[in-house]
C-alpha cells in the first residue's frame, strides 16, 4: 500500500537536503542512518512524539533497510511512505494527504540544526575557583577574613622550636602558677 503513494516534490532539491542530513555527524556518509532520519523529521517538525513517534519511524526504517540499517535516497522515500501510511491509519485520512503534509515540511527544511549544543560559561568557573569562602582544610589558612592572601605565612608551615608539643595550650604558664 505504501508504494502507491506519490511524492509531490522536486527530487533534486530534496536530495540536497537529504545529503545534508545524511552527512550530519559523518561527513563521508552516503546513506542515511535511522538516527539521522529521525533528526530530519524532528527538525522539520514531523516527529512530534504524539502523531508520529520515534518508535514508529524506527519500525518503518527497519522494514525498509533490514539488517544493513542504512537507507539510500530511494529507500528513505519508501520509509516516508510507510510513516505516512501509519499516520493515515491513525488519523483516518488518505495516505497521500499524510505523505504530502510530511514532504511539505521536509522540503522547507534547509539543513540540520545544532540549536541544542551546550555553551561553556567560563565566568562561573573562575568565580568558584577564586571564592576563598569555599576553601576548606589547609587552603582555608592561606587567606585572612577579607579574602586577602597571607603570602608566605599562609603557605609555609612554620615550626616553633620551644620544646612544647604543638597543641599544648598552657605555654609559659609554669612560672606564673609556681611563682618563679
Amino acid at each position: 500500500m505504501a508504494a502507491a503513494a506519490g511524492f509531490n516534490w522536486d527530487d533534486a532539491d530534496v536530495k540536497k537536503r537529504w545529503d545534508a542530513f545524511t552527512k550530519f555527524g559523518a561527513a563521508t556518509a552516503t546513506e542515511m542512518t535511522g538516527k539521522n532520519f529521525d533528526k530530519w523529521l524532528k527538525d522539520a517538525g514531523v516527529l512530534d512524539n504524539k502523531a508520529i513517534t520515534g518508535t514508529m519511524t524506527g519500525i518503518a526504517f527497519s522494514k525498509v533497510t533490514g539488517p544493513k540499517k542504512k537507507a539510500t535516497f530511494d529507500e528513505t522515500k519508501k520509509v516516508l511512505a510507510f510513516v505516512a501510511e501509519d499516520r493515515a491509519r491513525q488519523s483516518k485520512k488518505p495516505i497521500q494527504d499524510e505523505l504530502d503534509a510530511i514532504t511539505e515540511k521536509l522540503a522547507k527544511l534547509e539543513a540540520p540544526s545544532v540549536g541544542g549544543a551546550a555553551k561553556a560559561n567560563a565566568a562561573g568557573v573562575y568565580s568558584r575557583l577564586t571564592d576563598h569562602t569555599k576553601y576548606t582544610g589547609a587552603h582555608k589558612e592561606r587567606f585572612d577574613a577579607e579574602g586577602k592572601g597571607k603570602g608566605k605565612s599562609g603557605r609555609a608551615d612554620t615550626t616553633e622550636n620551644t620544646g612544647y608539643v604543638g597543641a599544648y595550650k598552657n605555654k609559659d604558664s609554669y612560672d606564673k602558677t609556681h611563682g618563679k
